[in-house]
């Protein structure tokens, strides 16, 4: 199987790519670097160019198309002078990139985000359901990226993940920990729920979609059960021997975002053990690894 991995410089990208190479399968990454490939091959891709990726996806032929590239700045995508770019790159992008794969016959995995949903209530999100209503521009720039692969193609995965960490790139851990160092005490918001995803689990479990042709929408996050960002906070200090102290706010007490968060990140994962899918591994168990992996443990 040959896989074309967009977004390789980003976090899950980059553990694809480790992830489609440990298995033996054909990677071929891009990103809008000069040179991003360690070990694979690398095509330089500007998604919102057309005719480049109709070039980079018919000269690849590939089996498979994961697209993991995307405007990812959610407070930057509220302002008005980013807005064009962030649908060029979260919309056209990726509509560039389905009917590529329309013309070649391949499969496409979309990754995509509970911010899709309203983010109301307490209710676990169910990955069929169709009643959405962004709070803010990149959640609705990436539910206009899932109707354009939806609309485009019969053999699609949708994956919406959240609370993503990895290796390579920025992510909360590592903003979590560098606080660490500057502060005695932190305050982080009580009031949002979700589960964490490591990205190296996630991307083991995107490799076994791939295998199979069971199209769609999945919800993916770790398992454990669903935490807010303080709890998640106080577990990452507790394992990486951190003594900084953590104050649990509410989101209006803390209120230094542009965006609208959502309160309600829990996303329903049952579809994926209904599927034959093996769900990722519990998320202090993911945590552990990563801690250890980034030499933090």
């Amino acid at each position: 199987m040959k896989v074309f991995v967009t977004g390789v410089g980003g976090q899950l990208g980059y553990d694809m790519m480790g992830e489609l190479l440990r298995r033996g399968y054909e990677g071929v990454g891009s990103d809008l670097a000069p040179d991003c490939g360690e070990g694979f091959d690398y095509v330089q891709l500007d998604i919102t160019d057309q005719g480049a990726v109709e070039r980079a996806i018919y000269q690849t032929r590939p089996d498979a198309v994961v697209h993991c590239a995307g405007w990812t700045a959610v407070d930057a995508a509220e302002d008005p002078e980013n807005r064009e770019l962030v649908h060029k790159i979260n919309v056209d992008g990726t509509r560039y990139l389905a009917d590529a794969c329309k013309k070649v016959g391949c499969k496409m995995l979309y990754l995509s985000t509970d911010y899709v949903f309203d983010g109301k209530g307490e209710t676990p999100w169910q990955p069929d359901r169709k009643d959405y209503d962004p709070l803010n521009v990149y959640g609705q720039s990436k539910l206009d990226g899932e109707l354009a692969v939806r609309d485009t193609l019969d053999k699609y995965f949708i994956v919406r993940t959240a609370w993503v960490f990895g290796r390579n790139g920025k992510n909360f851990v590592k903003t979590m920990l560098g606080l660490s160092e500057k502060y005695d005490t932190i305050r982080v918001v009580d009031d949002q729920v979700g589960t964490p995803t490591y990205t190296a689990d996630l991307s083991r479990l995107l490799v076994d979609m791939l295998e199979t042709e069971k199209y769609g929408y999945y919800h993916a996050t770790n398992e454990g059960g669903y935490i807010s960002w303080y709890e998640f906070t106080c577990e990452i200090f507790r394992q990486a021997g951190k003594t900084t102290k953590v104050i649990p706010v509410t989101t209006e007490e803390y209120g230094l975002n542009k965006a609208n968060r959502p309160f309600n990140s829990r996303l329903d994962k049952s579809k994926l053990r209904s599927s034959g899918f093996t769900p990722l591994p519990d998320w202090r168990d993911a945590l552990g690894r990563y801690l250890r992996e980034i030499g933090e443990a």
